[in-house]
C-alpha cells in the first residue's frame, strides 16, 4: 500500500497526476486555475527559500531580488521549527482547497506533488518526539531524524561544507554576506545545542557512542587553529583571488575564534554531559512513542506505507537471490570457499584492488575515480535521448568531519550551471575502497546518479527543483547503476561487474539492517555480524554504515525500495507497450519527471505506456 489515505494523491488529487512531463502538455492551452495555482506554487517556493536560505546558494539563486539570502542561514532553533510546522500546516490547507478540475495535467501534478511533500512533513511533526523533520529542505531533505544533532547532521556536518563549496566570493558585498554568515553559524551551533538539551528532557538522546564520535569532531575542530579552518582558509583565498582589498581572513578568523570555536565547545560540552544519560542501544526503539515515529521515518524514507516487518523480510529474500547471483562470478574467479560474504571480504583485500593509505594512494584513488566519469559519460547516448551536462567534481569528504560522514554522497550543482555537482568520498580509509566497487559508486553518486538526476530538475518549475522523494532520488542512483550495466560500462571488466552486485546487495541489506537495528531491536554486535557476513564489507565500513542507519533512520530503506518499483514499472510499460517500448524514452521519462513519491510515478508512467502503446 502506498502513501496513506490522508495523503491527496489517494483520493481527489488522481486527476492531476494523469500527466507525465511538460513536453507532453506542450501546445495545449492553459486551463482557468493554471495562472492562480502557478503563482501559489511559485509563492510556496520563494517560502522555501526564505525558510531555508542555504538552499538559495546550493542552487546558485541567492542573486538579484533573492540577494538577502546569501548573508543568512537557516534558522535551527526551537521556536523556527514551531514556526515552520505551522507554515507548513497553512500550506498544506491552501494547497488542498485547490479545485483540481481547474487545471491542466501537468499544474495538476505539480501541485498534487507539492501537497504530498507537505503531508509528509506535517504528519512527520506529529510523529516525531524530538529531531528535525528536513522534507521541506531542499539540501537535506533525504535524513529527518529524531536527533537534531549527530556524527552526520546538524549545522557542524552541513554549514562549512555549503559555505566552502557554494558560496560564491566575487565582491565585497559577498565577502560580507560569508562574514554575516559566520556569524550566524556560530548563533545556528547554540541554537541546536539548546535544543539537544530540550529533546534530552524529553528522552530522546544520541546512542553514546555516537555521542562520543560527535563531540569528538567539535573538540578536535576547537583545538586547531581558527585560521588553519578550511572554512577560513578557503575564504581568504578566494577574497584575494578576486581582488577584494581588505583582511578578509582576518576577519573570518576573528569570528571563528571569538564566536564560532566557543559555540563548538559549547555543543561538545552539551553531547558529553549528558553520556551518562544516555544508551549504548543503536535503535531508536526505547524512545517515546517509538513505534510510531520510525513508522513515519520508513514512510518517509520509502514514500510508502510497508511496514518495517515487511521491508525486513523483502530485503532478506533479496539478499538470497542477489547472493546466488554472486556466487556464480565469484567461483569463477577461483573463489570457491565460505560464504558470499567472506569471499567478497577475501577478493576486497586482494592487493591488486587496494589503494595506498596514504595521501598519494587517495590521489591515485581520486584519478581513477575522474578516469571512470569520463567513460560512463560518453555512454549516456545509449541510455538517454535527452543528454544534460552532468557537470561533476570529484571530492574527499572534508577531513574534519570524515569521522562521523558517510562512505559517499553527492548533488547536483547550480541552476545556472556555474558550480558543478559535487560527488564527495570519504578517504579516512582507502581499505574500504577496493577498485572494483568504484565504477558503480560513480554511476550511483555520479552520471546518471544523483548529479546527473538533479540537472533534469532545472527545468522543472522552481518549487519542484526544491522538493526532493527519497526513494525516488536514491531508486533512481541504484537504477543508474543498472543502466551502467545494460550500456556496457561493467562489460569488459568481470570483476567490477561483480562491484555491481554486490552494490545492489549492499541496498538490500539496508532493507535489513536498518529494520534490524530500529525495529526488531538487534544490537550493535549482532548487526555487525550479519551486515559483515552478508556485503563482505570491513569492520569499519560496516560500522559507518550502521552508524548512520542509527542517526537517520529509514532513510536507507529508500534505495532498494525506490530501485524495485522503477524496475516493476519498466516491465508494466513493456508489456503495456509491446514492441513499441523505448527504454530510452522509458529512462528519459522516468529521470524527467523529477522528484515524485512512487505512486505519483507509477501514474505517470501507466499514463505514458497507455498513450503510446503499439
Amino acid at each position: 500500500m502506498l502513501l496513506n489515505r490522508r495523503n491527496i494523491l489517494a483520493g481527489a488529487g488522481i486527476a492531476g497526476v494523469a500527466a507525465t512531463l511538460p513536453a507532453f502538455a506542450a501546445g495545449k492551452a492553459a486551463a482557468p486555475g493554471d495562472a492562480q495555482t502557478v503563482e501559489t506554487l511559485g509563492g510556496i517556493a520563494e517560502e522555501m527559500l526564505a525558510t531555508y536560505p542555504d538552499g538559495a546558494t546550493t542552487l546558485g539563486i541567492d542573486t538579484g531580488k533573492r540577494i538577502a539570502l546569501k548573508a543568512k542561514l537557516t534558522d535551527r532553533s526551537q521556536a523556527a521549527d514551531m514556526r515552520h510546522r505551522d507554515a507548513c500546516s497553512a500550506r498544506l490547507k491552501q494547497l488542498s482547497a485547490i479545485d483540481r478540475s481547474t487545471l491542466s495535467p501537468q499544474v495538476a501534478l505539480d501541485t498534487d506533488v507539492v501537497q504530498a511533500a507537505y503531508q509528509l512533513a506535517a504528519d512527520g511533526w506529529k510523529a516525531l518526539p524530538a529531531g528535525d523533520v528536513a522534507i521541506l529542505n531542499q539540501n537535506y531533505s533525504y535524513r529527518s531524524t529524531p536527533y537534531i544533532v549527530s556524527q552526520g547532521t546538524g549545522a557542524f556536518a552541513e554549514v562549512p561544507d555549503m559555505l566552502e563549496s557554494k558560496h560564491e566570493i566575487a565582491t565585497k558585498a559577498d565577502a560580507d554576506a560569508y562574514l554575516a554568515r559566520l556569524e550566524a553559524y556560530a548563533v545556528s551551533l547554540d541554537a541546536e545545542t539548546a535544543r539537544i538539551g530540550a529533546d534530552a528532557a524529553k528522552g530522546v538522546i544520541l546512542p553514546r557512542f555516537l555521542l562520543d564520535i560527535t563531540a569528538t569532531q567539535r573538540s578536535a575542530a576547537v583545538a586547531q587553529k581558527a585560521e588553519e579552518w578550511s572554512l577560513i582558509s578557503s575564504f581568504a583565498a578566494k577574497a584575494t583571488k578576486a581582488g577584494i582589498a581588505g583582511n578578509w581572513g582576518d576577519s573570518a578568523a576573528a569570528i571563528a575564534t571569538g564566536k564560532i570555536a566557543p559555540a563548538l565547545a559549547r555543543q561538545g560540552a552539551a553531547l558529553t554531559g549528558l553520556r551518562d544519560k544516555a544508551s549504548d542501544t543503536p535503535g531508536m526503539w526505547s524512545m517515546p512513542d517509538a513505534e510510531r515515529a520510525y513508522a513515519w521515518l520508513v514512510e518517509a524514507g520509502t514514500t510508502t506505507r510497508r511496514t518495517p516487518e515487511e521491508v525486513h523480510q523483502s530485503g532478506l529474500e533479496q539478499v538470497k537471490a542477489l547472493s546466488a547471483e554472486m556466487d556464480g562470478l565469484l567461483k569463477a574467479q577461483g573463489l570457491t570457499q565460505g560464504s558470499v560474504g567472506a569471499r567478497l571480504a577475501e577478493l576486497g583485500k586482494r592487493p591488486d584492488q587496494l589503494y595506498a593509505n596514504t595521501d598519494a594512494g587517495r590521489a591515485e584513488l581520486l584519478s581513477y575515480l575522474n578516469r571512470v566519469v569520463v567513460g560512463i559519460r560518453g555512454r549516456m547516448p545509449r541510455a538517454f535521448g535527452k543528454v544534460v551536462e552532468g557537470k561533476l567534481i570529484v571530492k574527499r569528504v572534508p577531513v574534519s568531519i570524515e569521522g562521523g560522514a558517510p562512505n559517499a554522497y553527492a548533488g547536483a550543482g547550480s541552476i545556472d550551471g556555474k558550480a558543478p555537482g559535487n560527488f564527495y568520498i570519504n578517504l579516512r580509509d582507502t581499505q574500504i575502497w577496493p577498485r572494483f566497487a568504484l565504477p558503480t559508486l560513480v554511476c550511483h553518486e555520479g552520471i546518471p546518479g544523483h548529479v546527473w538526476q538533479g540537472e533534469y530538475t532545472y527545468s522543472l518549475p522552481l518549487i519542484r527543483t526544491l522538493l526532493a522523494f527519497n526513494a525516488y532520488s536514491e531508486g533512481w542512483a541504484l537504477y543508474a547503476e543498472q543502466i551502467a550495466d545494460e550500456v556496457g560500462a561493467y562489460a569488459d571488466d568481470p570483476l567490477a561487474h561483480l562491484g555491481y552486485l554486490q552494490s545492489m546487495n549492499f541496498r538490500a541489506c539496508r532493507l535489513v539492517a536498518d529494520t534490524g537495528l530500529h525495529h526488531k531491536r538487534w544490537t550493535m554486535e549482532q548487526a555487525m555480524r550479519w551486515f559483515g557476513e552478508a556485503t563482505g564489507y570491513t569492520a569499519s565500513q560496516c560500522r559507518s554504515e550502521l552508524n548512520r542507519y542509527c542517526a537517520w533512520p529509514g532513510q536507507a530503506l529508500g534505495y532498494k525500495t525506490g530501485h524495485n518499483e522503477i524496475n516493476r514499472l519498466r516491465t508494466k510499460a513493456r508489456k503495456t507497450r509491446g514492441a513499441a517500448f523505448d527504454v530510452k524514452a522509458f529512462n528519459d521519462l522516468v529521470v524527467g519527471v523529477g522528484g515524485v513519491p512512487l505512486n505519483v510515478l507509477e501514474r505517470v508512467v501507466d499514463n505514458w505506456a497507455a498513450k503510446t502503446k503499439a
